[in-house]
């Protein structure tokens, strides 16, 4: 047989048993963590490398300013993690360096800046992504995005799966010779259940009546395909709630149709299509900058900034004028999703006030305009403002 061939089956072979290995695990898991019983509740705060821990040292900041009593009685404490850096992890080769990752998993949940992830023709070596190997390591497996823009009533929220689809073999394809490279993806009847049953009970908890899942089932029939006959199943234990599905392609389409894009509420999708859609949404709601983050699992949460580390802003001296705005939203949904409700809605509308109706402090990413520095303070000022909440009533 030729060599080739041999040493695909192989490799293909070790692929097939790790992922029925996944599979089982899935199926062992435990039961949702119950915040309420846990004190203290451990947050780290992983800055990551580029403008990473410029803009997550001024979300601390906030977090500090919210958390203030919760953390003197104890039950809360904020922990900070070093050593996630392309650099560091590069001297170690891996993704995660060992001792970082048990120090992420002393905490409950985190609040990560972004990582740099090489590619091809950069300095750093091919390592894979941290945010993948997070994901994986951690199982959060569901990404959860939302995404408002009040002027053309769009309200949406995208649960993207998180640890499977075309992403998890990502780094385990193979070229078979010089003309020929293959690719892996996976579909699991435990992964997409988890992720689709999440959304249509985002949608039931919040009397949202419709539910999109988004798919290629019609090309890619064997995981797709699979996605969404389960979705399928999933929709009729929620009479309540309408479902449709569309194509990942005119799906993109469909987002910035004016005559659609109101109509659409609740998302569901497999990893590479999630990716896809939640980027064009944040773009429209004006900005990658502008959006935050949430990473779930069972036992373990991490929020995020949903842009890249920007290595050139630091080359150029110019990361100190970084955005804060998403990974402050990230931190409005840590909060939300330990438990401090009010709190989380106290920063989510002074991110409002600031960022898209008052506007006083504007950010450019460079000199001529504030700070992330200064900007976190203007948003720190505003959740302090008594008529807050009636200011932002005003702008809706």
């Amino acid at each position: 047989m030729d060599k080739r061939i041999e040493d695909a089956k192989n490799h293909f072979e070790k692929l097939v048993k790790e992922q029925l290995e996944r599979v089982e695990r899935m199926k062992r898991a435990g039961d949702w963590v119950d915040y309420t019983t846990i004190k203290p509740i451990i947050i780290g705060l992983v800055g990551g490398d580029g403008i990473g821990p410029y803009i997550t040292k001024h979300a601390q900041s906030i977090l500090e300013f919210l958390l203030k009593e919760e953390v003197e009685e104890g039950s809360v404490e904020l922990r900070v993690i070093e050593g996630l850096t392309i650099e560091n992890r590069a001297k170690v080769m891996k993704a995660i360096p060992d001792d970082v990752l048990v120090e992420i998993k002393k905490c409950h949940v985190l609040l990560k800046g972004p990582t740099t992830t090489p590619r091809k023709g950069d300095k750093w070596p091919n390592i894979e992504s941290a945010n993948v190997t997070m994901r994986r390591e951690l199982d959060l497996f569901a990404n959860v995005r939302p995404v408002k823009v009040p002027e053309k009533n769009i309200d949406w929220m995208f649960f993207r799966e998180n640890t499977e689809g075309a992403y998890v073999l990502g780094s385990q394809g193979l070229n078979i010779s010089e003309d020929l490279s293959i690719d892996f993806k996976v579909i699991t009847r435990q992964g997409a259940d988890r992720i689709i049953r999440l959304a249509f009970d985002y949608a039931k908890k919040n009397n949202i009546n419709r539910v999109t899942v988004v798919t290629k089932a019609n090309v890619v029939k064997a995981t797709d395909g699979r996605f969404l006959a389960i979705a399928e199943e999933i929709a009729k234990e929620y009479p309540e709630v309408k479902w449709d599905d569309w194509y990942i392609d005119i799906m993109t389409a469909k987002l910035v149709d004016p005559a659609r894009q109101s109509q659409f509420r609740v998302f569901v999708a497999p990893n590479l299509y999630g990716d896809i859609i939640t980027d064009e949404a944040a773009q429209i709601q004006g900005g990658v900058g502008t959006a935050g983050s949430a990473n779930i699992g069972k036992q373990y949460s991490m929020f995020e900034a949903i842009h890249g580390s920007a290595p050139r802003m630091v080359d150029e001296g110019r990361a100190q004028y970084a955005d804060p705005s998403s990974i402050i939203k990230a931190a409005a949904l840590l909060l939300n999703h330990i438990g401090y409700i009010d709190k989380a809605k106290q920063l989510e509308m002074a991110l409002d006030v600031c960022a898209l109706y008052e506007k006083k402090v504007v950010l450019t990413g460079r000199d001529n305009g504030a700070t992330g520095e200064e900007y976190a303070k203007y948003v720190t000022e505003t959740i302090q403002d008594p008529n807050l909440e009636q200011k932002w009533n005003g702008y809706q």
